[in-house]
């Protein structure tokens, strides 16, 4: 039997050299294929079929035994400046490694990030000598911090730091001091943990577990100890756009629902938002309100404001940068500050970094990167809903992740913007209300008493301001989908999908909850959608088998309706463009 041994994994940049060794006429083939489509950059799709029409099924095995075919499907994009193709390696989520192939002399170098971003400036401001240019590195401040190095312990940091000091503690006597020191300063207003309220919330709690963790250090036992001992008192919710109320926002642009918060109750917790004054039909023109079924929560809602006096209109949130004054004079550097993004812009628009002037003036890009840039970085914990959000999948970018290395040219580069295996990732997987949301099958739930509402929703035949459209056969089942009317919501995606099926039309209604027929929207996207949508019906015909209904507010109802139609055997769907939210699978 043959010895196995360790060996050192290759780079990529010595495995294309190996495959050049190996297989050069190969390798020239499809190298020229990336060159004749010109200076420019090539996306993952655009490489795989490139290398699909290169190669013969009989071509394609050769080329396994050197590894180009794994090092192809892991590339991200290719910039092309004959007669160099410079390619961007992600080996595995949050692992990226740069090469530079020259096809006239069968050349391959690697590239540092600056090389590589200072090669990819060039599809913009050309062959550029300009040395200086500002670089962002953000690895110095947080390079003596612990951190896993294997992709499936990302977003598990709390889990990763408990196991990491369980196993610093109690090793020799000294181990024990940081502890010690932490339980002796730790207060509140000057109650030190021995003054009254602490032993009381403590012993209610189960803090007797010291016992069990001076014994055995265990991440799991230090854990429950740490959270047995009162260290949140305040929290302070921020996020200055958009429509942010306890109901009646659903559908609205840049929304925020306050809700299922009931535990939060020995905390006082206020939500710090936008003042509309001019929203009719919500509470976002109300300054100070309680939230129902809490004793110490509110939300608080500052007002936009110019020398003119009070911003009373709803501006899109990439509108809002002029504003946002406002809302710097607090002083964070005292707090724990975390950061929840939920839908980072850059992701959701494809070369929106290298191309950010073209966007500037609609999008304001550069204020936006770097805005969550500096909010990522500062951040002493980030929470998100799912991993993809952090480091995508083994074929997807994250939308953190793109933050990694990225170039606005003529403005800055950044050769490290954040490392996705930072430990302050955590990930906290969203719930549902379980007393709207429940399943159909619970038939002593249901809430039969809407069905006639939810049928006239659904099936009355006169156009109005609630609904569009008619379904001729009310007993086919309905394909489903509801979400705001954006552009990354790809609500217009799945009309068109749907109209360019005469197999689906046969089987099967579609239904869109989205907009608002009664009012015309302010947000760009979403009039450009409005339009694309109106087009659809006619280009595909849909009447008669498509049913266009207004955003709805009414998040009970909401919940039967989803129960409706699982009753006529329809099926829910998503289609969003670039990201996932686990939260419509839990509903």
């Amino acid at each position: 039997m043959p010895q196995r041994s360790l060996t050192r994994a290759h780079s990529v940049r010595e495995r294309i050299g190996d495959s050049l060794s190996s297989h050069p006429n190969e390798l020239v083939a499809l190298f020229s294929r990336f060159i004749h489509q010109g200076k420019g950059m090539l996306q993952p799709h655009q490489l795989l079929a490139e290398y699909s029409a290169a190669f013969s099924e009989a071509d394609k095995e050769k080329l396994k035994d050197g590894a180009f075919e794994d090092v192809i499907k892991a590339a991200q994009e290719a910039i092309v400046i004959p007669p160099w193709v410079a390619l961007a390696i992600r080996p595995r989520p949050g692992v990226w490694e740069y090469v530079r192939v020259n096809i006239s002399e069968l050349a391959v170098e690697e590239l540092t990030v600056p090389e590589y971003l200072h090669f990819k400036e060039e599809l913009v401001d050309g062959s550029s000598q300009n040395n200086f240019v500002l670089e962002l590195d953000f690895e110095p401040f947080n390079a003596s911090f612990p951190r896993p190095s294997l992709s499936k312990s990302i977003g598990n940091g709390v889990q990763f730091l408990n196991r990491h000091l369980s196993s610093k503690l109690f090793q020799d006597k000294e181990s024990l001091y940081p502890l010690l020191n932490f339980l002796r300063k730790h207060n509140y207003k000057g109650m030190v943990l021995n003054s009254s309220p602490f032993p009381l919330i403590m012993q209610s709690r189960g803090a007797y577990v010291v016992g069990d963790l001076l014994e055995a250090p265990d991440p799991t036992t230090l854990e429950t100890f740490l959270g047995t001992i009162p260290m949140m008192f305040n929290v302070v919710i921020l996020s200055p756009h958009g429509y942010f109320a306890q109901a009646n926002v659903l559908g609205y642009p840049d929304t925020g629902v306050f809700e299922n918060i009931s535990q939060a109750h020995d905390i006082g917790l206020m939500q710090v938002s936008r003042l509309l004054p001019d929203a009719v039909g919500t509470t976002c023109g109300q300054r100070l309100e309680k939230v129902l079924g809490t004793e110490h929560t509110h939300i608080l809602r500052v007002p936009f404001r110019t020398e003119n006096g009070i911003v009373r209109k709803w501006i899109s949130r990439f509108e809002v940068w002029p504003y946002l004054e406002t809302y710097t004079e607090v002083n964070l550097n005292r707090h724990t500050f975390c950061t929840i993004a939920h839908a980072l812009e850059k992701t959701k628009y494809p070369n929106s970094d290298i191309y950010w002037k073209k966007f500037e003036d609609q999008y304001h890009f550069s204020c936006q990167f770097t805005a969550d840039l500096i909010a990522m970085n500062h951040a002493d914990f980030i929470i998100t809903s799912t991993f993809q959000e952090i480091a995508g999948s083994k074929d997807t970018v994250g939308q953190y992740e793109s933050h990694t290395a990225f170039t606005l040219p003529g403005l800055y580069r950044v050769v490290h913007g954040i490392d996705v295996f930072d430990p302050k990732f955590n990930i906290v997987s969203p719930g549902a209300d379980l007393s709207i949301y429940f399943p159909y099958t619970e038939k002593h739930k249901r809430l039969t008493s809407l069905h006639p509402e939810i049928e006239e929703l659904l099936f009355n035949p006169v156009d109005n301001t609630e609904h569009k459209g008619v379904l001729n056969d009310k007993k086919k089942p309905i394909i489903f989908s509801m979400a705001r009317l954006d552009r990354v919501k790809n609500l217009t995606g799945l009309v068109e999908f749907y109209g360019r099926s005469d197999r689906l039309k046969e089987v099967a209604n579609l239904v869109v909850v989205c907009g608002d027929h009664g009012k015309e929207s302010k947000d760009l996207e979403e009039q450009a959608e409005f339009k694309k949508m109106y087009s659809l019906i006619e280009k595909y015909n849909l009447h008669g088998h498509f049913r266009w209904i207004s955003a709805q507010m009414n998040r009970v109802r909401n919940g039967e309706l989803y129960r409706y139609i699982a009753d006529t055997k329809g099926v829910f769907v998503q289609v969003l463009l670039f990201f996932l939210e686990e939260w419509h699978a839990v509903t």
